[in-house]
């Protein structure tokens, strides 16, 4: 089959690989219908993630299962299956409240000696703890699929950011990134009953998308003209809850600055650079916490979905450009270069 490899920075290729077979009695094997480029997914291609020449790559993906180990039981051939972006097996005290990611037998796709989720065909271990099954009719509608895909990893961890921060009826919420974790935590937001939602992005196609998505304000500064902004914005006080949702030093200290007394940030943007941001010191005098880390995306799915298929909301204008399996090297292209907000794979 063909998957997505990774050699070197910038040197992602689509390569022949052996086809995924079961090899547990807990395994599947999906044949991917549709994958995505994850932002985190762009620190390994430009290096500042460690990566061995040839693993693979992709975290995001739903398709079609094709085989089940004996002991799988929840899910069968032919059913449409989402997988978060992490396995788990259900059944250890992690998963059992709700921190699918902290499993003690858990991993992430394209791991060494894993398949990755930008390529034909998984094997999913704990398939029964892992993959979410779908309607079998939202295979023919490609609008919902792209939907649905934002299940797997961008629209529970925008909802997990939402949630860490105290989203909740009648708070002002600002959200740190127009990445599009940062968009659907927008989206997360507007569906937590957020009465104010500030969206701090620079790129007018990604705030209008926030605005789309419930932000009644857009922020386009940065640093300390972001801060003053914000707080003309909320009677000099900050947001009650904020979204950080980029992972660098000066994200998090803005973030930080614009919440409110009392208030909370949430954060999920992968951490990189040299310092973080925060002030404990400050945060202690403010009584600000925070909340947040790797989103547990398995846990918030059977909550997520219906509003998903009901079309409550809809996440699908995070994917503005479209490419075939093959065309993953430029996808990777176009978002390192800021051309595209994320990219969506097909595989028929």
């Amino acid at each position: 089959m063909r998957a997505t490899t990774i050699h070197a920075p910038f040197d992602v290729r689509v390569e022949d690989v052996p086809e995924p077979v079961v090899r547990l009695p807990t395994d599947a094997v999906v044949r991917v219908l549709r994958a995505c480029i994850c932002g985190s997914d762009l620190w390994a291609y430009r290096g500042e993630a460690p990566r061995q020449p040839g693993q693979r790559i992709g975290h995001e993906f739903l398709g079609v299962v094709e085989e089940t180990g004996s002991e799988v039981g929840t899910v069968r051939r032919g059913d449409l299956v989402v997988a978060p972006f992490m396995w788990s097996d259900g059944v250890c005290d992690y998963c059992r409240e709700g921190l699918t990611t902290s499993c003690e037998h858990g991993g992430f796709w394209g791991s060494v000696g894993y398949d990755g989720g930008q390529g034909e065909a998984v094997r999913v271990p704990f398939a029964d703890g892992t993959l979410v099954r779908l309607p079998k009719d939202a295979a023919s509608d490609d609008h919902l699929l792209s939907a649905l895909l934002t299940l797997s990893d961008v629209l529970g961890t925008g909802h997990h950011a939402a949630l860490g921060a105290g989203a909740r009826p009648g708070a002002t919420v600002a959200v740190v990134g127009d990445g599009a974790v940062g968009l659907c935590a927008v989206l997360a937001a507007k569906r937590l009953g957020a009465e104010r939602i500030i969206a701090l992005g620079r790129h007018q196609v990604r705030t209008d998308i926030a605005r789309r998505f419930g932000a009644t304000d857009v922020v386009g500064e940065r640093g300390d003209a972001a801060v003053d902004a914000v707080r003309e914005l909320t009677r000099g006080q900050g947001a009650h809850a904020v979204v950080e949702a980029v992972g660098t030093e000066q994200s998090m200290r803005t973030a930080v600055e614009i919440t409110r007394d009392g208030g909370a940030i949430g954060f999920v943007g992968v951490p990189h650079g040299s310092g973080t941001g925060l002030d404990l010191g400050v945060m202690f005098d403010r009584n600000i916490a925070l909340r947040g880390g790797v989103a547990p995306v398995r846990a918030y799915i059977p909550e997520l979905l219906p509003d998903v298929l009901d079309g409550r909301i809809d996440p699908s204008p995070v994917f503005d450009l479209t490419v075939g399996i093959e065309g993953v090297p430029e996808g990777y292209k176009a978002m390192d270069e800021r051309t595209a907000l994320k990219v969506l794979v097909t595989n028929g």
